[in-house]
């Protein structure tokens, strides 16, 4: 049976790059943005409390953009798959991390693997929004 909130969009092509947008901009965005408040809400509170979590546990949040060093570059990327929070952050002042603090690599690890589930969040919404998935 289908959603009745998730109208089937494969033709509309703004829909989708809206969908798209939010949800990179804003973990779960997307999803609300196409009606789907509670799945929305549930992935943004989810991947904003791992990248809070990871930014609280001294995360360093330093972009690496030349390709000298690939694995700084891929996770540098990683991080900034969360959108907004991720330059919110940095604006405040959490870039630097800690390097000496003992929760240093799981901070890390927080922030890189709440990037990558909002890219996997991003592609869901694509996926609603084009109407192959309900």
């Amino acid at each position: 049976m289908p959603h009745d909130d998730a109208v089937p969009a494969s033709r509309d092509s703004s829909r989708t790059v809206a969908a798209g947008l939010l949800a990179w901009v804003w973990p779960g965005l997307g999803h609300v943005y196409l009606r789907r408040r509670g799945k929305g809400l549930l992935l943004m509170g989810a991947i904003l409390a791992l990248f809070v979590l990871g930014v609280a546990m001294d995360s360093r949040l330093q972009l690496h953009l030349g390709l000298e060093d690939p694995l700084a570059f891929l996770f540098s990327l990683a991080q900034m798959g969360i959108g907004a929070p991720y330059f919110l952050a940095r604006a405040l002042g959490y870039q630097a991390g800690v390097v000496t603090s003992p929760s240093f690599e799981y901070g890390n690890t927080f922030t890189a693997v709440g990037g990558l589930l909002n890219i996997l969040v991003i592609l869901d919404a694509l996926d609603v929004a084009r109407g192959h998935k309900r």
